[in-house]
């Protein structure tokens, strides 16, 4: 069942006076965290004329504000009878005023949300090894006591949770519009390496924890789904939920907690028949993040390369040219401009009505050259006026990828020797399209908890992994990595 009342306690974020009422309960929010629970109006006043927007804020305003803020349920009045010492003081009631429950959660989240440009996720593998180290005491909360059971349940999902927090966030960076800026600039070049290490590290661990995760989630899931689960629901409801009880059984929304939880738990590291797992996705998410660092890196270098930008040279250039008051002085212009020492000549397949040296450009009947934009959004304008048989066009790009793709294929078939590619035998130098199909094999298998795979040719294969390390020639590079042997399954 749903709670979908209206929250009372946040109405003072968003009235016309929210900043005076923001002040108060700051003021309040700083005491509870010394453990000063209780305040007097004397308190909140002396704190807030020690800024000077309150300098002319008076004490009536105060008790006003204070007031609304009891209406909100922000704060409890507390009256203090050890503070009366005449009919006067009895008559005006002093209270001691202190959070409420709801008022201390809100403010704890408005201080968050303040400080949540300061907060970055990170892809700690801690968060691996805690749950990897509670699954592995699945069987152990057989015979234990309600208690222990809530405690390991409760360690579990907090671990989980923490888990899926901190990889979004880290992740949620690279997708924002600053991060994008960030990584399109020069200054970030300087810093990609240390990136890419870091996201690499976290791809190795995801790769290693969540198989042994998974292996273990396996092993334990009759157990867990028969047994350990209902003993996780019993030992919520020994815990007294007041505003369930007050609101009828408690038993079904705690059921369906615990179950969604699991359910969340089980899909992060095992496929199912209707969507593959969450850290599958994390993977690939991981890796786009990484090509897209090297991409704009290369980018970056390439844009150096090119040079600065003429552009806004021609445009003056041309604003110079239209204030010439005839041909000769454009031409002086000209020869200024585009001097002998920096000419270009373009080249055009227009026939020339003569072939005498002695004619000059400017008799000459105009050649047309079409310029296109070497941008990445560019398109070219499409004819509208029909539509246009490409099936020969087609059949061609299709021929040549086909033939590509085998050529690309008996490469790849040269390596296996005795149904084996072991890796560090490779003396030969591949190319970068065939160390990427072998990079795909080795993480799809590492992904498998049998070290299991298929290539994109119907082959079926293992992973194997010797001691140490091997070096693999690329022609972009020599690639160190582990030992590495697929074997492959004799058809």
């Amino acid at each position: 069942m749903e709670y979908l009342e209206p929250i009372n306690e946040t109405s003072y974020l968003s009235v016309p006076n929210a900043q005076v009422y923001r002040k108060i309960m700051r003021c309040f929010y700083r005491e509870y965290e010394k453990m000063n629970f209780q305040l007097y109006k004397e308190d909140v006043f002396k704190v807030l004329k020690e800024d000077e927007l309150f300098e002319a804020y008076g004490m009536a305003q105060l008790e006003q504000d204070l007031d609304a803020l009891v209406k909100w349920k922000n704060l409890t009045p507390i009256q203090d009878p050890g503070r009366v010492y005449t009919i006067a003081d009895y008559k005006n009631k002093q209270y001691q005023y202190t959070m409420s429950e709801y008022a201390v959660e809100i403010e704890r989240l408005t201080v968050r949300l303040e400080n949540l440009f300061l907060e970055s996720g990170n892809l700690s593998t801690n968060f691996f090894v805690r749950l990897e180290k509670s699954l592995e005491e699945t069987e152990n909360m057989r015979n234990a006591s309600l208690k222990e059971v809530n405690e390991w349940w409760r360690l579990l999902q907090e671990d989980f949770k923490r888990l899926n927090q901190n990889y979004q966030d880290y992740l949620r960076d690279f997708y924002s519009g600053k991060s994008e800026q960030l990584m399109k600039s020069v200054e970030f070049i300087v810093h990609k390496d240390k990136f890419i290490k870091y996201l690499n590290e976290f791809v190795q661990e995801l790769q290693r924890h969540s198989r042994r995760i998974e292996q273990i989630l396996r092993k334990n899931l009759p157990l867990m789904e028969n047994e350990i689960l209902e003993k996780v629901i019993q030992s919520e409801l020994d815990i007294p939920h007041a505003l369930l009880e007050i609101h009828g059984n408690a038993e079904p929304s705690i059921r369906e907690n615990v179950q969604g939880k699991w359910n969340s738990l089980k899909n992060w590291f095992i496929d199912s028949s209707k969507r593959e797992c969450e850290c599958k996705k994390v993977l690939k998410i991981t890796n786009d993040v990484i090509r897209s660092i090297i991409q704009n890196a290369a980018l970056l270098v390439q844009i150096q390369n090119w040079g600065i930008s003429r552009k806004d040279d021609y445009r003056k250039f041309l604003q110079l040219f239209l204030k010439c008051e005839d041909l000769d002085e454009a031409r002086r212009l000209s020869a200024h401009v585009f001097g002998i020492q920096r000419i270009q000549h373009f080249k055009t397949i227009e026939p020339r009505e003569e072939d005498s040296i002695n004619n000059s450009i400017y008799e000459e009947e105009p050649a047309l050259f079409l310029l296109k934009p070497h941008t990445r959004n560019y398109r070219e304008r499409k004819d509208k006026r029909g539509f246009e048989n490409k099936a020969m066009e087609k059949m061609l790009q299709r021929e040549a990828y086909l033939r590509q793709t085998r050529k690309q294929k008996e490469i790849v078939l040269h390596y296996i020797k005795d149904h084996k590619i072991c890796f560090s035998e490779i003396e030969e130098t591949v190319s970068e399209e065939t160390r990427l199909i072998f990079l795909q094999w080795i993480a799809q298998a590492n992904m498998s908890s049998a070290k299991t795979g298929r290539t994109e040719y119907g082959q079926e294969y293992r992973l194997i992994r010797r001691k140490g390390n091997c070096r693999l020639r690329c022609e972009d590079g020599t690639l160190t990595m582990p030992n590495y042997i697929l074997e492959f399954k004799e058809v």
